[in-house]
């Protein structure tokens, strides 16, 4: 790993060096472990604690299957679905794994006592195996977590579609949260030159996700004018809508939880903030029982900042905290668009909003290659800025999970893998000095 690392500090791309370097037997990487599943029995999920599920190992390197690329890791990130793989919520991993190890003789490499997790990465092409011609050694790379098999019809049209469609380093093992890292080489798409390996690695699930979800035929389809509540606006998904929001020619109405959230909604550009805590909304009256004078008093405060407009688009995740209420603000013949559900799965909501008023839900979950790569453009372009926060060792990743488990980040949190310090990998510093101040909106807050 050394010798891996000081070819990549050195600044040489080329692919005879990389080609020629050895490859180790085996790496650091991130991990849980299949026989301490049961261990947080009888807690309550606020009070499970991936410090005491994610480990730092050592562990084999599998060989490369056909389509594959091995990936010298410099960077990854915390994504909430590390936080679930950790807690073992809603389900355990491992059956993910063991399902697909059944699938063919190269996915049994996959089932292991193990799961190496992470679903983001910056870092560089080590080897390729059989079929892979576009992408060489020495090639700097970011990998979205689409892992697809594309072997069935139904993934041809929308590879999201694919009946073996998985997110990788979630459904799949050897993820990003490590030193290598293996994936399909249609995840791979090039490293903005400008950013840092932490700040590269930091935007790929969170924002292919928000894309679809926002901007693609396939999600809520925004076009310029639009009002779109977005939750969470200053979070790692939310940041992400409110950026593609404002680039857009859309008005984002920002829902955050602290007077430093609204604030840094202000520096993204966005006008209309709501404070839910400030506000003391309270859409449940207990855990069964929903309190529609609640939304309609969120409403009433949305109809105030937008000059007495519905939301034409609530980016909605979440989840049953909200969900009652995004139904019932969202405009006559609108859409509320959903993916995951942090605050809970089971959705309920008055239906007389929804159907009387001719509204829609659009369920949406990560992106296929085509939607991931425009979003990736649109960061490598400097019309989308990563919202990293913080970056932690890999040896901090329980504490970096616990901080995104309890809501005690702001944007996305980094993981320094290869990487011996912050701040490397620009290789355009003049397109960075000008887009310092967007980049650094959410550092150390």
């Amino acid at each position: 790993m050394t010798a891996i690392r000081d070819a990549i500090m050195s600044g040489d791309r080329s692919a005879e060096t990389y080609a020629g370097l050895a490859v180790p037997e085996s790496y650091r990487a991130v991990t849980v472990h299949k026989d301490e599943v049961g261990i947080f029995e009888g807690r309550a999920s606020r009070d499970k604690d991936p410090r005491e599920s994610l480990h730092l190992d050592e562990v084999a390197l599998p060989e490369l299957a056909p389509g594959e690329a091995l990936v010298a890791v410099m960077a990854s990130s915390i994504n909430y679905n590390t936080v679930w793989t950790s807690i073992f919520e809603p389900v355990s991993t491992f059956g993910f794994l063991e399902r697909y190890g059944r699938t063919s003789e190269t996915a049994k490499r996959h089932d292991l006592p193990y799961h190496v997790v992470g679903s983001d990465l910056a870092g560089i092409v080590l080897r390729t195996g059989p079929g892979v011609n576009i992408w060489a050694p020495g090639t700097e790379v970011v990998a979205h977590c689409l892992s697809v098999e594309l072997e069935h019809h139904d993934g041809h049209n929308d590879t999201m579609l694919d009946p073996e469609q998985r997110i990788w380093g979630f459904e799949t093992n050897f993820g990003g949260l490590a030193e290598l890292a293996i994936v399909k080489a249609n995840q791979l798409m090039p490293k903005a030159e400008h950013l840092t390996w932490e700040e590269a690695a930091s935007p790929g699930l969170v924002n292919s996700t928000a894309y679809r979800q926002l901007i693609s035929r396939n999600g809520a389809g925004m076009k310029l004018g639009d009002r779109v509540l977005i939750w969470g606006a200053s979070g790692g998904l939310g940041s992400y809508a409110t950026q593609m929001a404002l680039a857009g020619g859309a008005t984002p109405i920002c829902v955050v939880s602290s007077p430093e959230k609204a604030e840094i909604c202000r520096k993204m550009g966005a006008e209309l903030v709501i404070d839910r805590n400030a506000e003391g909304y309270r859409f449940w009256k207990d855990e069964r029982t929903q309190d529609p004078k609640e939304w309609k008093r969120l409403g009433s405060t949305i109809r105030e900042l937008t000059n007495g407009h519905d939301p034409d688009i609530v980016f909605e995740h979440p989840g049953r905290e909200t969900f009652g209420a995004s139904v019932y603000v969202t405009r006559k013949g609108g859409t509320i668009v959903t993916c995951a559900s942090t605050s809970g799965y089971l959705h309920e909501f008055d239906n007389r909003y929804l159907w009387m008023n001719l509204k829609s839900i659009v369920g949406s979950h990560f992106a296929n290659y085509r939607e991931a790569w425009e979003a990736n453009s649109l960061i490598r372009r400097g019309l989308i800025h990563p919202t990293l926060s913080k970056t932690y060792t890999m040896d901090e990743v329980g504490q970096a999970a616990l901080d995104v488990h309890r809501n005690a980040h702001q944007g996305k949190v980094g993981v320094l893998t290869l990487a011996p310090e912050a701040g490397l990998g620009v290789s355009k510093p003049q397109m960075r000095a000008e887009l310092q101040e967007q980049i650094d909106r959410f550092r150390n807050v």
